[in-house]
């Protein structure tokens, strides 16, 4: 009867015995209390506690931990707009006492914090330069917290500002408004890249005209020029000037017929075309060079009688 006694006694006190004992995870604190009251931290490790009377109260991490804040608030010139502040934080390992003890909602407090700086900072400038001085934002939320939450012993790693939403309407109106210059800049280079066409194509006909110019003054010059050694060359045979030149006429009015003869697609009509007619330019051309040479016969003796006078 009394073995049978003694081995829940024994049983008991084992299991009294391996409650005494327990283990803290690496970068975790233990806070041991004694009947209530504070008693000591405990770190990672094998460590001991006297059973029913010490009790574990509670656990922290050490790790680096992020609290992600979203806080609406309205800008400089009237814009809402919803900012997402991620805030790093860590216990002060010499300090599991005041964080376990001074704050019972840290992230309650950090969150109040950052409502706070946010809606002091933001107020004061215009949806752009949110963009710009965001980071000016995220020191202002820092120190603040800095020096608030140390003294529960939290120390702020870094805060960030990673998102920055405005109202749907604006942030559609922000985009037309970049289309529009982009519209803009791109119908400028349009324009400009016309112009320069426009310039360069009126270059190169200028050029064009000039080269066509001078070919056709290059050529009138080539046919005066044959047309006079063909006079000298008539008048060595005895063929005065007026009769060369109305051989030369008549010579390159049969040419004229005979190279359009010799087209069968061509469109060209020649009037008139009849031998009538050719004799009639002839004569004509007779004419017209035995009226100038009388002319200049009587311009000569004008010019010799009046030298006579003097």
């Amino acid at each position: 009867m009394g073995n049978f006694i003694l081995i829940p006694i024994i049983f008991l006190g084992l299991v009294i015995l391996l409650s005494s004992f327990f283990v803290v995870k690496q970068q975790t604190a233990f806070v041991i209390e004694r009947f209530g009251k504070f008693q000591s931290i405990r770190n990672s490790g094998l460590q001991m506690k006297i059973p029913l009377v010490d009790r574990i109260a509670g656990r922290l991490s050490l790790k680096i931990q992020q609290l992600d804040v979203i806080v609406e608030t309205k800008t400089l010139d009237d814009v809402f707009v919803k900012l997402k502040v991620s805030v790093q934080y860590v216990v002060i390992r010499d300090k599991v006492y005041e964080a376990f003890y001074k704050l019972e909602y840290p992230h309650d407090q950090i969150t109040s914090y950052v409502f706070d700086v946010v809606r002091a900072e933001v107020p004061k400038m215009k949806l752009d330069d949110v963009f710009v001085k965001k980071d000016d934002i995220a020191i202002a939320v820092k120190s603040e917290l800095q020096d608030a939450m140390l003294e529960y012993g939290y120390d702020i790693i870094k805060t960030l500002v990673t998102d920055i939403d405005p109202d749907a309407q604006v942030k559609a109106a922000m985009n037309r408004i970049n289309a529009s210059e982009r519209e803009k800049i791109a119908a400028q280079f349009e324009g400009d890249a016309a112009r320069i066409l426009i310039v360069e194509k009126a270059k190169a006909e200028a050029e064009s005209k000039r080269l066509q110019g001078q070919g056709i003054a290059d050529q009138r010059r080539e046919i005066a020029r044959g047309l006079e050694e063909s006079v000298e060359v008539l008048n060595k045979v005895g063929i005065n000037s007026q009769e060369a030149s109305a051989l030369i006429v008549v010579t390159q009015h049969y040419d004229t017929l005979q190279s359009i003869g010799e087209e069968t697609n061509t469109n060209l009509i020649l009037l008139p075309n009849s031998p009538q007619a050719g004799s009639d330019m002839l004569n004509n051309m007779v004419a017209s060079f035995t009226a100038s040479n009388q002319i200049g016969e009587a311009m000569k003796k004008q010019k010799s009688k009046d030298k006579g006078d003097i």
